[in-house]
């Protein structure tokens, strides 16, 4: 995207019926083009940041009665004029009024633009703009309040003083270069080396990509077992519904089945497993081919064992040679034959957890144990969870560490300015200081539109 002078306009809200519908216009002709198709009721100009009851009209004919609200420069998302209608949440009617609203000489906004304009008018850095889609996509609390510390300004105040301070160590070399007899080389190249060595690892304990998927995603649990373990009945109960066909017979489950659910805040994603079997039924084969693979990718693999019967090979079987984070003995209802003692000489020190589905008992032991998995709040809000920051951050450190090789070894000082340099660019990517237009509409380009 380019900065323009275009007056943009768009649908604020989602698609689809609603009691209310935004349309939202910015740029310096939307006072112009609100005016054009909307009438105050008390025969008034619209007040800057007042809400104002009055009509939508197609020449003389009235299209809706509306409120409408004007928010003047530079007090504004995009800090440009802004102007928003209100109207009935009729899709047909929204269309009518942004096809008003293109006759007056207002365009349709791209995916992200009204965000974009907040960003190349420096209300907001790119880490900001990024935070409102985290936060329209948020899928859980935890992901909704990442996202809100990311707006905030918590990424940007992490990267911004990493930048200082890398600032600060190219000004010493710079010293160094400039003033030989002021300033000792050896000493500076020390104290540099050092403290890029330092630099380096602040950012890579900054880094928590496994928490920004978490967030982004929800936590992967995999529940895994012999055929007629209880799988399906303890998906059930975490659940509250009857989500999977719960049968006596062996293999009735042939497929993975993922649902969502909230805990405490945090989208769990469960999935349900066709229990690992050699099998000559192709369907519950192709099963068991998703079964290992989702237990490759999972966050927290669960094997659930039959408490009412004695262990055999197939349950070892059903991680397919991976280990579990987690033991569930399941059918607590029946009499107990299979023993903790027992599963802990198989497995070890893994935690268990003993479970009756139907009566939704040891439930609320699971998921704190389950939850247990997930990186605390603190370790959450150290800055670079999201792909993009991570892979930045990485590739800095990978130029300090190259910094500090080059001090270390008696290499030139200017030498390791460059890679000095490069660090300092690398992490201005994060907040868009310094990244490439292309690069910027791309992550624009991920938007809605309308915001």
């Amino acid at each position: 995207m380019e900065q323009t002078l275009d007056t943009i306009a768009a649908q604020a809200t989602a698609v689809g019926e609603g009691g209310v519908a935004i349309v939202r216009v910015s740029g310096p002709a939307c006072v112009q083009a609100i005016s054009r198709i909307f009438r105050p009721k008390n025969g008034m100009p619209l007040q800057n940041r007042m809400l104002t009851f009055g009509c939508v009209y197609d020449g003389e004919e009235i299209v809706d009665e509306a409120m409408a609200v004007l928010m003047r420069a530079p007090h504004s998302y995009t800090r440009e004029d802004v102007a928003e209608i209100h109207c009935h949440g009729s899709q047909a009617l929204v269309g009518r009024i942004l096809r008003l609203l293109l006759r007056t000489g207002v365009r349709m906004a791209k995916p992200g633009e009204f965000t974009y304009r907040a960003f190349i008018h420096g209300r907001i850095d790119l880490t900001q703009a990024e935070a409102v889609m985290r936060m329209i996509r948020a899928g859980s609390e935890r992901a909704m309040r990442s996202a809100v510390r990311q707006m905030e300004g918590g990424v940007s105040a992490f990267v911004r003083e990493a930048r200082k301070e890398i600032t600060g160590m190219l000004a010493e070399i710079a010293a160094a270069i400039d003033f030989p007899d002021e300033v000792e080389e050896t000493q500076t190249a020390r104290q540099v080396a050092r403290a890029c060595r330092d630099m380096a690892a602040r950012l890579e304990a900054g880094c928590h990509a496994r928490a920004g998927r978490m967030e982004e995603e929800g936590l992967r649990v995999v529940l895994c077992g012999r055929p007629n373990a209880g799988k399906s009945s303890l998906l059930n109960a975490l659940l509250g519904g009857e989500r999977a066909i719960v049968t006596d017979v062996p293999g009735t489950t042939r497929d993975t089945l993922t649902e969502s659910v909230q805990m405490d805040g945090v989208r769990v994603l469960l999935t349900d497993t066709a229990g690992l079997r050699e099998t000559g039924d192709a369907v519950e084969r192709i099963g068991v081919e998703r079964a290992r693979k989702a237990l490759e990718e999972a966050d927290v693999r669960v094997l659930v064992l039959d408490g009412s019967s004695p262990m055999k090979e197939e349950d070892v079987q059903a991680l397919g040679g991976l280990a579990p984070h987690l033991l569930v003995l399941s059918k607590g209802d029946l009499p107990p034959v299979l023993s903790g003692q027992e599963v802990a000489g198989r497995f070890g020190d893994v935690p268990q957890i003993s479970v009756c589905a139907p009566r939704g008992e040891g439930l609320e032991e699971l998921r704190r144990a389950l939850l247990a998995f997930v990186p605390e709040m603190g370790t959450e809000s150290g800055a670079l969870t999201q792909a993009r920051h991570v892979e930045a951050a990485q590739r800095a450190c990978a130029s300090l560490l190259e910094a500090a090789s080059a001090l270390e070894a008696a290499m030139p000082l200017d030498l390791a300015a460059v890679d000095l340099s490069a660090a300092l660019d690398t992490l201005g990517e994060i907040t868009g200081e310094t990244m490439k237009e292309q690069v910027i509409s791309e992550v624009f380009s991920r938007f809605c539109v309308g915001k």
